[in-house]
Protein backbone atom coordinates (compact mmCIF):
# COMPACT_ATOMS: atom_id res chain seq x y z
CA UNK A 1 0.00 0.00 0.00
CA UNK A 2 2.64 2.30 0.67
CA UNK A 3 4.60 1.59 -2.39
CA UNK A 4 1.19 2.64 -4.13
CA UNK A 5 0.97 5.81 -2.55
CA UNK A 6 4.31 7.08 -2.64
CA UNK A 7 4.07 6.09 -6.44
CA UNK A 8 0.66 8.65 -6.89
CA UNK A 9 2.45 11.06 -4.76
CA UNK A 10 4.65 11.16 -7.50
CA UNK A 11 2.43 11.11 -10.35
CA UNK A 12 1.36 14.30 -8.44
CA UNK A 13 4.48 15.89 -8.48
CA UNK A 14 4.28 14.92 -12.51
CA UNK A 15 0.58 16.43 -12.98
CA UNK A 16 1.48 19.59 -10.69
CA UNK A 17 4.58 20.47 -12.84
CA UNK A 18 3.33 19.32 -16.32
CA UNK A 19 0.70 21.69 -15.89
CA UNK A 20 2.66 24.44 -15.31
CA UNK A 21 4.20 23.41 -18.52
CA UNK A 22 0.92 23.51 -20.65
CA UNK A 23 0.20 26.48 -23.19
CA UNK A 24 -2.03 28.69 -21.67
CA UNK A 25 -4.29 28.48 -24.61
CA UNK A 26 -4.90 24.77 -23.76
CA UNK A 27 -5.77 25.42 -20.27
CA UNK A 28 -9.57 24.84 -19.04
CA UNK A 29 -9.02 26.73 -15.84
CA UNK A 30 -5.84 28.93 -14.17
CA UNK A 31 -3.24 27.54 -12.79
CA UNK A 32 -3.73 28.42 -9.62
CA UNK A 33 -7.26 27.01 -9.53
CA UNK A 34 -5.60 23.42 -10.87
CA UNK A 35 -2.93 23.34 -7.74
CA UNK A 36 -5.89 23.63 -5.27
CA UNK A 37 -7.66 20.92 -6.55
CA UNK A 38 -3.91 18.77 -6.84
CA UNK A 39 -3.33 19.76 -2.85
CA UNK A 40 -6.64 18.83 -2.01
CA UNK A 41 -6.04 16.02 -3.66
CA UNK A 42 -2.95 14.91 -1.44
CA UNK A 43 -4.48 16.07 1.54
CA UNK A 44 -7.32 13.43 0.91
CA UNK A 45 -5.03 10.68 0.32
CA UNK A 46 -3.42 11.14 3.43
CA UNK A 47 -6.39 11.14 5.22
CA UNK A 48 -7.65 7.69 3.82
CA UNK A 49 -4.05 6.33 4.64
CA UNK A 50 -4.22 7.67 8.30
CA UNK A 51 -7.94 5.60 8.36
CA UNK A 52 -7.45 2.26 6.08
CA UNK A 53 -3.33 2.09 8.33
CA UNK A 54 -4.00 3.64 11.32
CA UNK A 55 -0.98 5.37 11.05
CA UNK A 56 1.15 7.46 8.82
CA UNK A 57 4.64 6.11 8.43
CA UNK A 58 7.54 8.84 8.33
CA UNK A 59 8.56 8.04 4.84
CA UNK A 60 5.09 8.96 3.88
CA UNK A 61 5.05 11.99 5.86
CA UNK A 62 8.20 13.10 4.41
CA UNK A 63 6.61 12.29 0.58
CA UNK A 64 3.51 14.29 1.54
CA UNK A 65 5.86 17.33 2.71
CA UNK A 66 7.75 17.12 -0.53
CA UNK A 67 4.81 17.21 -2.60
CA UNK A 68 3.46 20.22 -0.60
CA UNK A 69 6.62 22.45 -0.78
CA UNK A 70 6.40 21.06 -4.54
CA UNK A 71 3.15 22.29 -5.08
CA UNK A 72 4.22 25.72 -3.29
CA UNK A 73 7.44 25.70 -5.47
CA UNK A 74 5.45 25.39 -8.50
CA UNK A 75 2.81 27.96 -7.33
CA UNK A 76 6.28 30.47 -7.15
CA UNK A 77 7.02 29.79 -10.39
CA UNK A 78 3.57 29.90 -12.44
CA UNK A 79 3.59 33.68 -10.75
CA UNK A 80 7.23 34.70 -11.59
CA UNK A 81 6.20 33.32 -14.84
CA UNK A 82 2.97 34.84 -14.94
CA UNK A 83 4.82 38.43 -14.20
CA UNK A 84 7.36 37.90 -17.05
CA UNK A 85 5.22 37.53 -19.30
CA UNK A 86 3.39 40.35 -18.64
CA UNK A 87 6.19 42.20 -18.36
CA UNK A 88 7.27 41.43 -21.68
CA UNK A 89 3.45 42.25 -23.30
CA UNK A 90 4.22 45.65 -21.78
CA UNK A 91 7.22 45.99 -22.93
CA UNK A 92 5.74 44.53 -26.93
CA UNK A 93 3.18 46.89 -26.33
CA UNK A 94 5.35 50.26 -25.77
CA UNK A 95 8.01 49.36 -27.47
CA UNK A 96 6.13 51.80 -30.49
CA UNK A 97 5.15 54.81 -27.82
CA UNK A 98 9.02 55.29 -26.78
CA UNK A 99 11.04 55.05 -23.66
CA UNK A 100 10.51 57.05 -20.08
CA UNK A 101 12.44 60.09 -18.76
CA UNK A 102 11.74 60.88 -15.22
CA UNK A 103 7.80 61.45 -15.34
CA UNK A 104 8.15 62.45 -18.92
CA UNK A 105 7.44 59.81 -22.13
CA UNK A 106 9.22 60.37 -24.89
CA UNK A 107 8.24 59.12 -28.31
CA UNK A 108 9.73 59.57 -31.89
CA UNK A 109 8.52 58.77 -35.51
CA UNK A 110 8.85 59.61 -38.78
CA UNK A 111 9.84 58.46 -42.81
CA UNK A 112 12.00 58.05 -45.17
CA UNK A 113 10.99 59.08 -48.69
CA UNK A 114 12.54 58.71 -51.78
CA UNK A 115 11.17 60.29 -54.93
CA UNK A 116 12.18 60.14 -59.02
CA UNK A 117 10.07 62.86 -61.21
CA UNK A 118 10.25 63.42 -64.80
CA UNK A 119 8.72 65.72 -65.93
CA UNK A 120 7.56 67.93 -68.99
CA UNK A 121 6.97 71.77 -69.16
CA UNK A 122 5.68 73.15 -72.01
CA UNK A 123 6.06 77.62 -71.14
CA UNK A 124 10.14 76.79 -70.77
CA UNK A 125 12.94 75.09 -68.72
CA UNK A 126 12.84 74.75 -64.98
CA UNK A 127 16.11 75.79 -63.78
CA UNK A 128 18.38 72.79 -62.60
CA UNK A 129 18.08 73.12 -58.35
CA UNK A 130 14.67 74.61 -58.39
CA UNK A 131 12.11 73.24 -55.54
CA UNK A 132 9.85 72.83 -58.66
CA UNK A 133 11.97 69.85 -59.51
CA UNK A 134 10.67 67.97 -56.47
CA UNK A 135 7.30 68.91 -56.20
CA UNK A 136 4.03 71.20 -57.24
CA UNK A 137 4.37 75.16 -56.63
CA UNK A 138 1.59 76.59 -59.07
CA UNK A 139 3.22 80.15 -59.18
CA UNK A 140 6.52 78.81 -60.29
CA UNK A 141 4.94 76.76 -63.79
CA UNK A 142 6.80 78.03 -66.64
CA UNK A 143 4.80 80.10 -68.98
CA UNK A 144 5.52 81.93 -72.50
CA UNK A 145 8.89 79.95 -72.86
CA UNK A 146 10.33 80.15 -76.50
CA UNK A 147 10.23 76.10 -75.91
CA UNK A 148 9.75 73.13 -73.41
CA UNK A 149 11.77 71.23 -70.98
CA UNK A 150 12.02 68.25 -70.21
CA UNK A 151 13.59 67.03 -66.68
CA UNK A 152 14.20 63.48 -64.12
CA UNK A 153 15.55 64.32 -60.92
CA UNK A 154 15.66 61.85 -57.59
CA UNK A 155 15.30 63.37 -54.20
CA UNK A 156 14.43 62.12 -50.56
CA UNK A 157 14.04 65.36 -49.18
CA UNK A 158 10.63 64.84 -47.56
CA UNK A 159 11.95 62.78 -45.49
CA UNK A 160 10.77 63.79 -41.94
CA UNK A 161 11.27 62.73 -38.41
CA UNK A 162 9.99 64.23 -35.02
CA UNK A 163 9.47 63.80 -31.47
CA UNK A 164 7.08 63.64 -28.79
CA UNK A 165 6.96 64.61 -25.13
CA UNK A 166 4.05 63.80 -22.85
CA UNK A 167 4.12 64.90 -19.02
CA UNK A 168 1.04 64.27 -16.09
CA UNK A 169 1.58 67.13 -14.25
CA UNK A 170 -0.66 68.11 -11.16
CA UNK A 171 -4.21 66.60 -10.80
CA UNK A 172 -5.19 65.65 -14.32
CA UNK A 173 -3.00 68.30 -16.54
CA UNK A 174 -1.07 67.04 -19.37
CA UNK A 175 1.59 68.73 -20.82
CA UNK A 176 3.36 67.85 -24.34
CA UNK A 177 5.37 68.59 -27.02
CA UNK A 178 5.99 68.17 -30.75
CA UNK A 179 9.37 69.21 -32.94
CA UNK A 180 9.30 67.86 -35.95
CA UNK A 181 12.25 68.27 -38.79
CA UNK A 182 12.27 67.42 -42.74
CA UNK A 183 14.71 68.71 -45.83
CA UNK A 184 12.29 69.95 -48.38
CA UNK A 185 12.98 73.60 -48.86
CA UNK A 186 16.24 74.00 -47.74
CA UNK A 187 19.99 74.69 -48.66
CA UNK A 188 22.43 72.47 -48.95
CA UNK A 189 24.74 70.58 -51.50
CA UNK A 190 23.75 70.18 -55.01
CA UNK A 191 23.15 67.33 -57.34
CA UNK A 192 27.07 66.81 -58.36
CA UNK A 193 28.32 65.47 -55.50
CA UNK A 194 26.55 65.57 -52.19
CA UNK A 195 22.62 66.49 -52.69
CA UNK A 196 23.08 67.11 -48.80
CA UNK A 197 20.35 69.33 -47.16
CA UNK A 198 19.93 71.13 -44.16
CA UNK A 199 17.24 69.96 -42.15
CA UNK A 200 14.42 72.28 -41.14
CA UNK A 201 11.87 73.30 -38.27
CA UNK A 202 8.17 72.05 -39.83
CA UNK A 203 6.71 72.38 -36.02
CA UNK A 204 7.36 73.40 -32.83
CA UNK A 205 4.39 73.34 -30.35
CA UNK A 206 3.79 73.18 -26.66
CA UNK A 207 0.28 71.83 -25.52
CA UNK A 208 -0.88 72.18 -22.40
CA UNK A 209 -5.02 70.37 -21.75
CA UNK A 210 -6.62 72.75 -24.62
CA UNK A 211 -4.00 74.85 -25.02
CA UNK A 212 -0.93 75.17 -27.88
CA UNK A 213 1.46 77.24 -27.98
CA UNK A 214 4.41 77.51 -31.14
CA UNK A 215 4.66 76.60 -34.82
CA UNK A 216 1.71 74.29 -36.16
CA UNK A 217 -0.30 73.93 -39.09
CA UNK A 218 -2.94 76.77 -39.39
CA UNK A 219 -6.13 76.35 -37.42
CA UNK A 220 -7.28 77.82 -41.15
CA UNK A 221 -6.38 74.73 -42.48
CA UNK A 222 -7.96 70.82 -42.54
CA UNK A 223 -5.07 69.04 -42.74
CA UNK A 224 -7.52 65.53 -42.60
CA UNK A 225 -8.93 66.82 -45.78
CA UNK A 226 -5.70 66.54 -47.77
CA UNK A 227 -5.46 63.72 -50.35
CA UNK A 228 -3.36 60.76 -50.33
CA UNK A 229 -1.14 61.76 -52.71
CA UNK A 230 2.69 61.05 -54.03
CA UNK A 231 3.19 64.50 -54.87
CA UNK A 232 4.12 66.73 -51.53
CA UNK A 233 0.82 68.65 -51.39
CA UNK A 234 -1.18 66.99 -54.94
CA UNK A 235 -3.43 69.34 -55.11
CA UNK A 236 -1.76 72.77 -54.41
CA UNK A 237 -3.64 75.42 -56.32
CA UNK A 238 -6.98 74.76 -54.28
CA UNK A 239 -5.63 74.14 -50.97
CA UNK A 240 -5.06 76.40 -47.56
CA UNK A 241 -1.17 75.40 -46.60
CA UNK A 242 0.11 77.18 -43.49
CA UNK A 243 2.40 76.55 -40.57
CA UNK A 244 3.17 78.81 -38.62
CA UNK A 245 3.73 80.53 -35.04
CA UNK A 246 0.27 80.53 -32.77
CA UNK A 247 -1.91 80.61 -29.16
CA UNK A 248 -4.73 78.20 -29.68
CA UNK A 249 -7.27 77.46 -27.81
CA UNK A 250 -9.46 74.10 -28.59
CA UNK A 251 -12.32 73.14 -27.02
CA UNK A 252 -14.43 69.77 -28.07
CA UNK A 253 -15.21 70.90 -31.65
CA UNK A 254 -14.44 74.29 -31.12
CA UNK A 255 -10.83 75.81 -31.76
CA UNK A 256 -9.91 79.46 -31.91
CA UNK A 257 -6.76 81.47 -32.34
CA UNK A 258 -4.48 83.98 -32.97
CA UNK A 259 -1.71 83.31 -35.57
CA UNK A 260 1.08 84.98 -37.17
CA UNK A 261 0.49 87.66 -39.29
CA UNK A 262 2.09 88.85 -42.79
CA UNK A 263 0.94 91.06 -44.91
CA UNK A 264 2.67 90.36 -48.80
CA UNK A 265 1.78 93.02 -51.22
CA UNK A 266 2.11 92.73 -55.18
CA UNK A 267 3.64 96.13 -56.48
CA UNK A 268 3.19 97.93 -59.26
CA UNK A 269 5.53 95.93 -61.34
CA UNK A 270 4.26 92.55 -60.31
CA UNK A 271 6.95 91.69 -57.93
CA UNK A 272 6.08 90.49 -54.12
CA UNK A 273 6.67 92.90 -51.46
CA UNK A 274 7.26 91.48 -47.70
CA UNK A 275 6.55 94.94 -45.41
CA UNK A 276 6.51 93.31 -42.39
CA UNK A 277 4.87 96.01 -40.63
CA UNK A 278 2.08 93.84 -39.28
CA UNK A 279 0.52 95.33 -35.79
CA UNK A 280 -2.45 92.46 -35.07
CA UNK A 281 -2.41 88.84 -35.12
CA UNK A 282 -4.78 86.53 -37.94
CA UNK A 283 -7.57 85.53 -36.07
CA UNK A 284 -9.08 82.30 -36.73
CA UNK A 285 -12.17 80.04 -35.54
CA UNK A 286 -12.96 76.32 -36.63
CA UNK A 287 -15.35 73.87 -35.97
CA UNK A 288 -15.01 70.13 -36.97
CA UNK A 289 -17.34 67.69 -36.28
CA UNK A 290 -18.16 64.50 -38.20
CA UNK A 291 -15.47 64.61 -40.60
CA UNK A 292 -15.79 67.96 -41.95
CA UNK A 293 -14.08 71.29 -40.54
CA UNK A 294 -15.69 75.19 -41.21
CA UNK A 295 -12.88 77.82 -40.78
CA UNK A 296 -13.39 81.65 -40.38
CA UNK A 297 -10.02 83.98 -40.76
CA UNK A 298 -10.31 87.83 -40.08
CA UNK A 299 -6.77 89.41 -41.10
CA UNK A 300 -5.48 92.90 -41.01
CA UNK A 301 -3.20 94.03 -44.03
CA UNK A 302 -0.75 96.86 -43.32
CA UNK A 303 2.10 98.91 -45.31
CA UNK A 304 4.24 101.50 -43.87
CA UNK A 305 5.74 104.16 -45.68
CA UNK A 306 9.24 103.06 -45.72
CA UNK A 307 7.85 99.99 -47.84
CA UNK A 308 6.62 102.32 -51.09
CA UNK A 309 7.10 105.62 -49.96
CA UNK A 310 3.57 106.30 -50.13
CA UNK A 311 2.65 106.50 -46.29
CA UNK A 312 1.09 104.07 -44.04
CA UNK A 313 -2.11 102.45 -44.84
CA UNK A 314 -4.06 99.01 -43.61
CA UNK A 315 -7.07 96.60 -44.81
CA UNK A 316 -9.09 93.96 -44.06
CA UNK A 317 -8.62 90.77 -45.16
CA UNK A 318 -11.43 87.63 -44.40
CA UNK A 319 -12.16 84.06 -45.55
CA UNK A 320 -14.24 81.22 -45.11
CA UNK A 321 -13.18 77.38 -45.76
CA UNK A 322 -15.25 74.48 -45.72
CA UNK A 323 -13.20 70.74 -45.83
CA UNK A 324 -13.59 67.62 -45.30
CA UNK A 325 -13.29 63.85 -45.45
CA UNK A 326 -16.57 61.85 -46.22
CA UNK A 327 -16.51 57.98 -46.06
CA UNK A 328 -18.02 55.94 -48.89
CA UNK A 329 -18.46 52.63 -48.18
CA UNK A 330 -16.51 50.35 -45.42
CA UNK A 331 -13.05 52.05 -47.01
CA UNK A 332 -13.04 54.33 -49.78
CA UNK A 333 -13.73 57.97 -48.86
CA UNK A 334 -14.18 61.60 -50.70
CA UNK A 335 -12.02 64.64 -49.33
CA UNK A 336 -12.25 68.52 -50.24
CA UNK A 337 -11.83 71.66 -49.77
CA UNK A 338 -13.75 74.73 -50.60
CA UNK A 339 -12.16 78.24 -49.79
CA UNK A 340 -13.28 81.84 -50.71
CA UNK A 341 -11.84 85.49 -49.50
CA UNK A 342 -10.58 88.98 -50.05
CA UNK A 343 -6.67 89.10 -48.72
CA UNK A 344 -6.13 85.56 -48.47
CA UNK A 345 -3.53 85.12 -51.29
CA UNK A 346 -0.61 83.57 -48.72
CA UNK A 347 -2.75 80.59 -47.02
CA UNK A 348 -3.76 79.65 -50.70
CA UNK A 349 -1.93 77.04 -53.02
CA UNK A 350 1.75 78.04 -51.54
CA UNK A 351 0.90 81.89 -52.29
CA UNK A 352 -0.38 81.57 -56.01
CA UNK A 353 -1.18 85.53 -55.67
CA UNK A 354 -0.45 87.70 -53.07
CA UNK A 355 -3.19 89.43 -50.51
CA UNK A 356 -3.05 93.12 -51.63
CA UNK A 357 -2.07 95.22 -54.47
CA UNK A 358 -0.80 98.89 -53.70
CA UNK A 359 -2.41 102.03 -55.07
CA UNK A 360 -0.94 104.83 -56.68
CA UNK A 361 -1.87 106.68 -53.33
CA UNK A 362 -0.51 104.24 -50.98
CA UNK A 363 -4.04 102.25 -50.34
CA UNK A 364 -3.81 98.45 -50.19
CA UNK A 365 -6.38 96.63 -52.27
CA UNK A 366 -7.08 93.42 -51.38
CA UNK A 367 -7.10 90.48 -54.14
CA UNK A 368 -10.07 87.81 -53.95
CA UNK A 369 -9.49 84.42 -54.52
CA UNK A 370 -11.54 81.33 -54.61
CA UNK A 371 -10.09 77.76 -54.96
CA UNK A 372 -11.00 74.03 -54.02
CA UNK A 373 -9.95 70.45 -54.97
CA UNK A 374 -11.98 67.38 -54.42
CA UNK A 375 -10.60 63.48 -54.17
CA UNK A 376 -11.43 60.01 -54.34
CA UNK A 377 -9.64 57.71 -52.80
CA UNK A 378 -10.30 53.92 -53.41
CA UNK A 379 -8.93 50.90 -51.42
CA UNK A 380 -8.89 47.82 -54.32
CA UNK A 381 -7.18 45.29 -51.46
CA UNK A 382 -5.64 45.81 -48.02
CA UNK A 383 -2.26 46.41 -50.20
CA UNK A 384 -3.66 48.39 -53.26
CA UNK A 385 -5.07 51.66 -53.09
CA UNK A 386 -5.86 54.95 -55.79
CA UNK A 387 -6.54 58.58 -55.52
CA UNK A 388 -7.90 60.43 -57.84
CA UNK A 389 -8.06 64.55 -57.73
CA UNK A 390 -8.29 67.72 -59.21
CA UNK A 391 -8.50 71.58 -57.72
CA UNK A 392 -8.37 75.10 -59.22
CA UNK A 393 -7.51 78.16 -58.63
CA UNK A 394 -9.06 82.07 -59.34
CA UNK A 395 -7.64 85.08 -58.75
CA UNK A 396 -9.61 88.88 -59.41
CA UNK A 397 -6.66 90.59 -59.85
CA UNK A 398 -6.59 94.18 -59.92
CA UNK A 399 -4.96 94.62 -63.01
CA UNK A 400 -4.35 98.40 -63.28
CA UNK A 401 -2.53 98.14 -60.07
CA UNK A 402 -0.82 94.47 -60.68
CA UNK A 403 0.26 94.40 -64.45
CA UNK A 404 -0.44 91.60 -66.52
CA UNK A 405 2.31 89.10 -65.44
CA UNK A 406 0.65 88.12 -62.59
CA UNK A 407 -1.29 84.69 -62.10
CA UNK A 408 -4.88 84.40 -63.17
CA UNK A 409 -5.72 80.98 -62.70
CA UNK A 410 -3.96 77.52 -61.11
CA UNK A 411 -5.69 74.02 -61.87
CA UNK A 412 -4.37 70.43 -61.81
CA UNK A 413 -5.33 66.97 -61.68
CA UNK A 414 -3.75 63.59 -60.88
CA UNK A 415 -4.18 60.08 -60.54
CA UNK A 416 -1.87 57.56 -58.83
CA UNK A 417 -2.23 53.80 -57.58
CA UNK A 418 0.41 52.61 -54.23
CA UNK A 419 0.71 49.46 -53.14
CA UNK A 420 2.03 48.07 -49.88
CA UNK A 421 3.08 44.98 -49.16
CA UNK A 422 3.84 45.37 -45.52
CA UNK A 423 1.72 48.08 -44.27
CA UNK A 424 4.97 50.34 -42.97
CA UNK A 425 5.75 50.82 -46.52
CA UNK A 426 4.15 52.24 -49.39
CA UNK A 427 5.29 52.00 -53.34
CA UNK A 428 3.50 54.06 -55.69
CA UNK A 429 3.46 55.71 -59.42
CA UNK A 430 1.66 59.08 -59.63
CA UNK A 431 0.21 61.01 -62.81
CA UNK A 432 -0.24 64.68 -62.92
CA UNK A 433 -1.22 67.34 -65.29
CA UNK A 434 -1.19 71.05 -64.12
CA UNK A 435 -1.87 74.25 -66.41
CA UNK A 436 -1.08 78.07 -64.92
CA UNK A 437 -2.26 81.10 -67.12
CA UNK A 438 -1.31 84.86 -66.40
CA UNK A 439 -4.09 87.90 -66.43
CA UNK A 440 -1.96 88.76 -69.98
CA UNK A 441 -3.15 85.26 -71.22
CA UNK A 442 -0.11 83.45 -71.29
CA UNK A 443 0.27 80.34 -70.25
CA UNK A 444 2.14 76.75 -69.61
CA UNK A 445 1.36 73.11 -68.10
CA UNK A 446 3.52 70.75 -66.36
CA UNK A 447 3.31 66.77 -66.80
CA UNK A 448 4.41 65.13 -64.49
CA UNK A 449 5.00 61.30 -63.34
CA UNK A 450 6.43 60.26 -60.07
CA UNK A 451 7.66 57.28 -58.58
CA UNK A 452 8.09 56.97 -54.95
CA UNK A 453 8.82 54.89 -52.11
CA UNK A 454 8.18 55.42 -48.79
CA UNK A 455 8.46 53.65 -44.86
CA UNK A 456 6.81 54.92 -42.40
CA UNK A 457 8.21 54.14 -38.95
Amino acid sequence: MQTAMRALFRAGLLAATAMTAMPATAQESSVDERLDRLEALVEGLIERIARQEGRITEQDALIATETRRAIAETRDVAARTDAMEAQMAEAEEESGLGFSVGGTRVSFGGYVKVDAVTQRTSGGQIPGGSILRDFLIPAAIPVGGPASGFDTDFNARQTRFFFDTVTEVGDDHTLSSHIELDFQVTDGGDERISNSYAPRVRQAYISYDNWLLGQAWSTFQNVGALPDTLDFIGTTPGTVFVRQPMVRYTNGGLQIAVEQPETTVTAPDGSRVLPGDDTLPDIVARYNFNGLAIAGILRTLRVSDDDFGTGTDSAIGYGVSVSGRVPLGPRDDFRFMATVGDGLGRYIGLNIVNDAAITPDGDLDPIFTYSGFAAFRHVWSDELRSTVAGSYFRADNPVALTGLGVTAEVWNAMGNIIYSPVPPLDLGVEYMYARRELESGLSGNLQRVQLSAKYRF
